[in-house]
């Protein structure tokens, strides 16, 4: 990377972690200013509208400091508009600004089916779960998932056994959430990647959550949902991916059974 590469990407970062802007202000502060640098020029001396509703810019020595503590654990840090971001992500309308990476970044990029289900799910269900992720696996299909408990944690497992699999989580790369999960976001990063938008040190609140299941949802080409209570993230994740012009696929389940009613 070049210097002036190096700064590009500074400022992007530093622009994408000012309190205050998401995904739609930070495209549209880029379109309107011409660059990230640009935009935080104008945040500093208070000369755009938006300026009066979000904070001031992150400061240069926080976002170096996160790269550098990106870069020592073995990361990357991908930057929208920037070569090795995910096309299908880039494509969103409220596409992540950054995003942090352990492990092989060209993977994002991949045909991917996302796989998603409850975390109280039944035997069936993570079996199901798990052969489906191989099968697709062997057919050359990588598998996207959160990394949760139940149905997650089992298509993560069969994707490894053919092929390799994205764990998109809430926090940050250095807080693998649900704890006991340490080891497998550890072996998905080796084999495959562990994706989230989230800083270092970012332990997961149920606010966040929300951003994992838009990334689930971009990455994939299509979204199986498996095991699903009516109020769910999966929903969550499987209206995201129709937003997002996704395929969607359901495993019929007893309707009796609240983890099917979704």
């Amino acid at each position: 990377m070049t210097p002036a590469d190096a700064e590009t990407v500074l400022a992007c970062l530093r622009l994408a972690r000012t309190d205050g802007i998401g995904p739609v202000s930070y495209r549209r502060l880029i379109q309107t200013h011409g660059s990230a640098q640009s935009a935080l020029n104008m945040l500093e001396r208070g000369a755009t509208r938006i300026s009066r509703t979000v904070g001031m810019p992150c400061p240069r020595a926080d976002a170096l400091h996160e790269i550098e503590r990106l870069h020592a654990m073995g990361g990357h840090l991908l930057v929208h508009g920037q070569p090795g971001y995910p096309p299908l992500l880039a494509s969103l309308h409220d596409a992540p600004p950054v995003l942090s990476v352990l492990g092989d970044c060209t993977l994002l990029a991949s045909r991917m089916v996302a796989i998603v289900g409850g975390r109280n799910a039944s035997s069936g269900g993570m079996r199901m779960a798990e052969s489906l992720a191989a099968l697709l696996a062997a057919q050359g299909v990588d598998t996207v998932s959160g990394l949760a408990r139940g149905i997650d944690a089992a298509a993560h497992r069969g994707a490894m056994t053919a092929g390799r699999t994205v764990a998109a989580i809430a926090g940050g790369l250095d807080c693998p959430y649900p704890p006991e999960h340490h080891t497998l976001q550890d072996e998905i990063a080796r084999t495959g990647a562990v994706v989230t938008e989230a800083p270092l040190g970012t332990v997961p609140q149920a606010r966040h959550f929300p951003r994992r299941n838009r990334l689930i949802a971009g990455l994939g080409l299509g979204c199986v949902v498996i095991e699903a209570a009516p109020r769910s993230g999966s929903l969550i994740t499987a209206r995201m991916a129709l937003d997002y012009d996704r395929i969607i696929f359901a495993v019929p389940g007893s309707p009796l059974d609240p983890r099917c009613r979704g």
